[in-house]
């Protein structure tokens, strides 16, 4: 096998454990992992949090947990007179709106080589 793809064969091995070490498919949970009512949270509250959303074995786990902060940080909002969005920011950590290259992301006209995308007028290309 040639080293570069021993290389990627190691690579993908190694993908692999970490997938079925993360909890069986589930998205991550990161510290960039939007938290409904983090602006009324304190720091330990939303390091407690992701901690328990990075605990819960299945996405049913997940939800519940979801659902019952949910709820905790509609009634201090309503406590402290502050509005929060109906709904919790959307679960998964995949691309959502917004988070993908979009238009105008990619490589532009021409496919990304140069003015004219790598084609040279009168060249061999016609």
């Amino acid at each position: 096998m040639k080293p570069r793809m021993l290389l990627i064969a190691s690579l993908a091995a190694l993908s692999a454990g970490a997938f079925a070490q993360s909890g069986g498919g589930l998205p991550p949970v990161t510290d960039k992992t939007p938290i409904y009512g983090s602006q009324i949270m304190t720091q330990q509250e939303r390091l407690e949090y992701r901690s328990r959303m990075r605990a819960a074995k299945t996405l049913e786990e997940r939800e519940q947990i979801r659902t019952r902060h949910h709820e905790q940080m509609v009634e201090r909002a309503r406590e402290r007179g502050v509005t929060l969005p109906a709904e919790p920011p959307a679960r998964g950590g995949g691309m959502g709106p917004r988070q993908g290259m979009g238009p105008g992301g990619g490589m532009g006209p021409g496919g990304g080589m140069g003015p004219g995308g790598g084609m040279v007028p009168g060249g061999p290309n016609r």
